[in-house]
């Protein structure tokens, strides 16, 4: 395998981070628009809305199974196209039914994609050999950025929701299949392209593959549950403190801290930026510093966060801790899959990366799902000041877990990187 594959695996995966950003964005960012489009109630919405990571959460389950017989990087290529299509699905119909076929097209697809996007980030980041996929990361924070602007364009000029979406997923489409013909897989498990050489056929619309050791060839052995139970909740744990901001931080400054309607928009803006700059120079920490010591940094930085919006006296006060969560929460979740990977490497279980990836995103759903709920619940019967503690000591159980995210002796980071590691750029 050549530095230029490896360089060219990194841009081709980036874009595909990138492209799922701006997809996401525009689906969640016109929730409302979708929602007057085909005339559902407020009492029905939500059950749309949770079919969505329920149904992402099945496709990152049949991930873990496929994997042990189609590349990571196959699945991605095909799986990235459904996505983009199921939204114009959402687009184009007009009865209900519909939106509920394309949602749970778009659900199952979007599982698939997550799980296979960050198997591919972590085997690339083990053939480096230090870590990049926080970049990967900050890639998908940038399309979410450049989806919800196009979003609001389309709300701004009052486009119909097909109008919105078609221009957007004509563009992108074309650029991530091209793209995928560089993706760069980890070696293939037991039955998937057997015999096949690294590499071989790469230029013919098929990933290519980097061999990592105690793979080729052998079949897939999943890592117990038990040694993956406190990377997942804490995947479970970052997502609910990601969700509590998504859905909350609007209300939460209005109404409890006596923002502006206008001033209610910035926190969520604020977190996504930050998330963006912390995840955009997070590799460099993670290298000088190594995975622990950045996700105890980030971890006390998020329950820090989440205490000064609890504790905020105003609305300027409370912008600054959701700007606080962006810092810190930005970090864990790729680090949480890229200590799942290094896990499965270092128990010499064979294929079992992509399976404790796959395995470990339907965490992602299980936060997403409990995040909003709960705080809402604690809200209401309590306080959303008091609700913020919660999520707040949640994020704060990683520090329990960080030496979870080290790896001896193979560490990245400064004095850490393994010798066999390949230097790219």
């Amino acid at each position: 395998m050549t530095d230029a594959r490896l360089r060219h695996g990194r841009v081709s995966l980036a874009l595909g981070f990138f492209v799922q950003g701006v997809t996401f964005a525009l689906l969640v960012t016109r929730i409302p628009a979708i929602q007057n489009r085909y005339g559902i109630s407020d009492g029905l919405l939500p059950a749309f809305l949770a079919a969505v990571p329920v149904l992402a959460g099945v496709g990152s389950v049949a991930t873990e199974k496929l994997v042990a017989r189609v590349r990571p990087g196959t699945l991605l290529r095909w799986s990235q196209p459904v996505v983009m299509l199921a939204l114009l699905g959402v687009g184009a119909g007009d009865e209900v039914w519909q939106l509920g076929a394309s949602l749970a097209a778009f659900g199952l697809a979007v599982g698939v994609l997550d799980a296979s996007m960050n198997m591919l980030g972590v085997s690339l980041q083990r053939a480096y050999g230090r870590s990049i996929i926080l970049g990967f990361h900050a890639a998908f924070s940038l399309g979410g950025m450049a989806g919800a602007s196009l979003a609001w364009a389309g709300a701004h000029w009052q486009l119909p929701l097909l109008m919105s979406y078609l221009p957007v997923v004509a563009v992108l489409l074309p650029a991530a299949l091209v793209g995928s013909r560089w993706y760069v897989d980890s070696a293939p498990s037991a039955g998937a392209d057997a015999g096949r050489h690294p590499g071989q056929d790469a230029g013919k619309g098929e990933a290519a593959s980097v061999g990592t050791p105690g793979t080729s060839g052998a079949p897939v052995s999943p890592l117990a549950f038990r040694l993956l139970l406190p990377l997942c909740l804490v995947m479970a744990f970052a997502y609910i403190g990601d969700s509590t901001v998504s859905n909350w931080s609007a209300k939460y400054l209005q109404d409890v801290l006596g923002g502006s309607e206008e001033l209610a928009t910035v926190p969520y803006n604020a977190y996504m930026v930050t998330t963006l700059l912390g995840r955009a120079v997070g590799d460099l920490g993670v290298r000088r510093f190594g995975p622990v010591a950045v996700v105890r940094c980030g971890s006390v930085l998020a329950g820090a966060g989440f205490a000064v919006v609890a504790l905020a006296s105003g609305p300027w006060v409370g912008i600054l801790g959701f700007t606080m969560l962006g810092l810190g929460l930005c970090v864990i979740v790729p680090q949480t899959f890229a200590a799942a990977g290094r896990l499965a490497e270092e128990r010499n279980s064979p294929g079992g990366s992509d399976a404790a990836v796959a395995r470990l995103n339907v965490f992602n759903y299980v936060g997403f799902l409990v995040g909003s709920p709960l705080v809402g619940a604690l809200g209401d019967a309590w306080s959303y000041r008091g609700a913020m503690l919660v999520p707040m000591v949640m994020v704060l159980v990683t520090l329990v877990y960080a030496r979870s995210f080290g790896a001896e002796p193979d560490r990245y980071g400064g004095g850490h990187e393994r010798p066999r590691a390949v230097d790219v750029g």
